[in-house]
């Protein structure tokens, strides 16, 4: 090969590599939330119950809604999945239905040196195609209850609690009055 010919195949052949690179690499598509010791992450693994994992007091269905889910990685590390794409809602009512399957979860992983958490903004089983939005606790809570701007300040069950317990979950505390 001549130089010339050198110097237009080089291009080509970082254009290709380049072309390979992100083809192989997971689509991350999560949004970056600005949270200290945060990463964008794709995790591949089995959604579990986590008492199940941790504790070995396993329930048929992971539960069925009612225990805080995780997943299982190939190499058996265990991440706590703590949270969906909606402001104050956790991730059981986009993991359940994924009970004891592999899954890919797009979102960010919170490795802060007190304890290691999972915020999944998407869901896929199949690599190829395109992740599934983590917000079906805001579509499920909407068929109940209707839409509403604020989701939390609407919750009957929420406002039940605050009206019982104080808006500090102990009844009689209440917080300090703002300057």
């Amino acid at each position: 090969m001549t130089a010339s010919g050198a110097r237009k195949a080089t291009p080509l052949l970082y254009g290709a590599l380049l072309a390979f690179w992100f083809a192989s690499a997971p689509a991350i598509a999560a949004e970056a939330w600005n949270i200290p010791h945060e990463k964008q992450i794709v995790l591949k693994g089995r959604v579990t119950d986590a008492l199940c994992h941790l504790k070995g007091r396993c329930a048929p269905d992971c539960g069925a809604g009612r225990r805080q889910l995780g997943l299982v990685l190939a190499d058996g590390t265990f991440r706590l999945v703590a949270k969906s794409n909606i402001d104050f809602a956790g991730a059981i009512h986009d993991l359940i239905g994924y009970c004891g399957r592999e899954i890919e979860a797009d979102g960010l992983l919170i490795e802060n040196p007190a304890m290691t958490l999972f915020f999944v903004q998407g869901v896929r089983t199949d690599a190829s195609a395109p992740f599934t939005p983590a917000e079906r606790f805001r579509t499920q809570w909407e068929a109940r209850h209707g839409k509403a701007q604020e989701w939390w300040r609407a919750d009957p069950e929420a406002n039940r609690l605050i009206a019982e317990d104080g808006p500090l979950g102990i009844k009689g505390l209440v917080p300090k009055p703002k300057p």
